[in-house]
């Protein structure tokens, strides 16, 4: 078990007035681990205080050690369905629908949305984030830290400034670009699309990862080689006395769905995609575990923030072994949907001091609460005039209570990919009721999670007064945040906003026929 910080116990003692004060402890090492496309029920976790057990695809002990040792989240969730929104709510502390990234991010001025037949999307924010942009490694920067990035950004679009996380506040880039997959997870094709494809040293991609050269002809994966930079950096950084925020985001478990081969043997008699899925879990894993290990080494266990999650709800649309839709069960659907597998995401933050081993919190979190959580804990404030979407997790962490508060997800887009929810939506979470308002049509569905996690029994038409409710906490919620919101293709003209649409159809008048 952990023990507490120190700098609990100094808060018990006051010094006399004769007393020099005491020296303030140092703020914490900070380590984000973000995994691309991990789905909330990916993971095998024992079963622990007010949670049930969890059995994914792949054992992953390194990270059961981590929810042992610190708070697993039954509730947490990704800022947006996919990737760039999700990560960059993590770096400014803003929801997608505020900050304007609603969607993912390649090419500068290049809308990468699919094609819906009645709607199109508003004039989001298409470069990404951009080096003028109020961002947490910056803000941490300029405090002191030695930041460092270690494998996917997908910050900032190709051709703008954010597409180096270096512009981002970053001191060291390690194989992170404006791409949000790799060409390849092996060095032995020189992580290029290329070498995927058969034909190494073929025609560059926008997908080949950079930065990793030494590894190139290597029999490695890309994960392992992601593990090993980051470690050795972070090693080299704290044992110079600095303090560290290391964001570890391994490219897995994003397609392509390539099998770590020396992981596979274990897991014959699997659909062979679903086989490959869980080599790249444990690979995840494994890193983990390497990073955790390094954490001992140093001896620093007790100052360190150890996060753990994920950018978006598991991908099961295409590409998956097995029947589409149903891999992150009890959630329903998957990444790019409305529904919760689209945004359901493991979460478990360490914090030696403030969170209690092996302890469960219920409290909704989003990414975007990361942003003033880790601010708080290093004792930086925000620029005035930054807004902040997120709130302080520090109470949740310690035990204690926290008022609900409002969950919004705005994706004013088409997904690539066919299934349930998976179309231009805006949703809320207030306690344990959720709405969803679907842009085309449209159409509103109200579930309560708590007695229906799998949002299988649609209430809104039993309830159409918490649907207007909920539908005029959204619309102030939008307004406020200044949230851009589908094209109607016939009339060109933004579709109307939650609670005009709620009340022609769920108004008491149009419910009795009137």
């Amino acid at each position: 078990m952990i023990a507490p910080v120190a700098a609990l116990a100094l808060a018990l003692c006051l010094p006399s007035p004769s007393s020099p004060a005491p020296t303030p402890e140092p703020p914490p090492h900070i380590v984000v681990i973000l995994v691309d496309d991990l789905g909330g029920a990916d993971v095998s976790l024992p079963a622990v205080e007010g949670a049930e057990e969890l059995r994914g695809p792949a054992p992953t002990p390194h990270i059961a050690r981590l929810a042992r040792e610190g708070m697993r989240a039954t509730d947490a969730y990704a800022a947006g369905p996919v990737c760039t929104p999700t990560r960059a709510s993590l770096l400014t502390g803003q929801a997608p629908a505020r900050h304007g990234i609603t969607y993912w991010t390649l090419h500068a001025g290049r809308d990468t949305s699919a094609r819906h037949p009645t709607l199109s999307p508003p004039a989001w924010r298409t470069d990404g984030l951009t080096a003028e942009e109020v961002v947490l490694p910056a803000l941490l920067k300029k405090a002191g830290y030695t930041t460092i990035h270690a494998g996917k950004a997908h910050y900032g679009a190709h051709g703008t400034s954010g597409a180096d996380p270096r512009a981002l506040g970053y001191d060291i880039n390690i194989a992170g670009h404006a791409s949000g997959a790799p060409g390849s997870f092996r060095g032995l094709e020189s992580f290029t699309r290329s070498g995927r494809q058969g034909k190494l040293g073929g025609e560059p991609s926008v997908w080949d990862v950079p930065g990793l050269e030494k590894y190139h002809g290597q029999d490695i994966y890309l994960t392992e080689a992601l593990a090993i930079e980051a470690v050795a950096a972070f090693e080299v950084a704290v044992r110079r006395g600095e303090r560290v925020l290391l964001d570890f985001h391994p490219y897995a478990v994003h397609t392509p769905i390539q099998a770590n081969r020396d992981k596979l043997a274990k897991y014959e008699g699997l659909d062979p995609r679903e086989a490959a899925y869980a080599t790249m879990i444990e690979s995840v894993d494994d890193a983990v575990g390497s990073i955790l290990d390094a954490i001992d080494r140093l001896g620093i266990a007790e100052t360190t923030i150890v996060i753990f999650t994920s950018d978006n709800g598991g991908l099961s649309a295409h590409a998956r072994g097995g029947t589409p839709h149903t891999h992150n069960a009890p959630w329903r659907s998957g990444k790019g949907s409305a529904y919760e597998g689209g945004t359901r995401v493991p979460g478990i933050i360490r914090w030696p001091g403030v969170t209690r081993p092996g302890a469960v919190t219920s409290y909704p979190w989003s990414t975007f609460d990361l942003f003033p959580t880790l601010l708080n804990a290093a004792g930086v404030r925000a620029p005035e005039g930054h807004t902040i979407d997120g709130v302080d997790l520090g109470p949740v962490l310690a035990g204690r209570e926290r008022p609900a508060r409002p969950l919004v997800w705005h994706q004013p887009h088409q997904w690539g990919a066919k299934g349930p929810g998976i179309e231009p939506f805006t949703s809320i979470r207030l306690g344990s009721e959720k709405l969803l308002h679907f842009h085309a049509g449209p159409r509103f569905e109200l579930y309560d999670l708590a007695e229906d996690p799998g949002e299988l029994r649609d209430l809104a038409s039993a309830r159409p007064e918490r649907v207007l409710a909920l539908a005029e906490r959204l619309e102030v919620w939008l307004r406020e945040a200044g949230a851009l919101t589908s094209i109607d293709k016939a009339s060109g003209e933004p579709i109307p906003g939650p609670l005009v649409s709620a009340r022609a159809l769920h108004s008491p008048a149009e419910r009795d026929g009137e």
